[in-house]
């Protein structure tokens, strides 16, 4: 799994993807991120895409939008948020391939 890569820089990162992946280890928060993958969306259509309530998604929001991960532009009264860390989008890749609709599911074992 780390072949090519140096450990020391392995380790040195390892705090900050272990961050992540906290962050991201949260129903709304992994939703989210979900969702914005594939552009933009206002507060209001994330309440409804992933059905939280607008003071927790407004907290989750706040958070991330904290940690760097979110970009927010406001357009009259409503507020727009999308993805602003490239290295968030291709983690959320990375799980909808493995966990998604169309990821192949594992082969169970027998035993003989």
């Amino acid at each position: 799994m780390t072949a090519g890569f140096d450990m020391t820089e392995l380790q040195e990162r390892a705090e900050e993807v272990s961050g992540l992946l906290k962050l991201l280890s949260h129903r709304n928060r992994l939703l989210i991120a979900c969702e914005l993958r594939d552009g933009e969306a206002s507060v209001g259509a994330l309440e409804a895409a992933i059905g939280a309530a607008q003071p927790n998604l407004s907290r989750d929001l706040a958070r991330m939008r904290e940690e760097g991960l979110l970009a927010a532009r406001r357009q009259g009264k409503s507020v727009f948020y999308r993805l602003a860390d490239d290295r968030l989008a291709r983690v959320i890749d990375a799980l909808c391939a493995a966990f998604g609709p169309k990821a192949a599911q594992p082969k169970k074992r027998t035993r003989k």
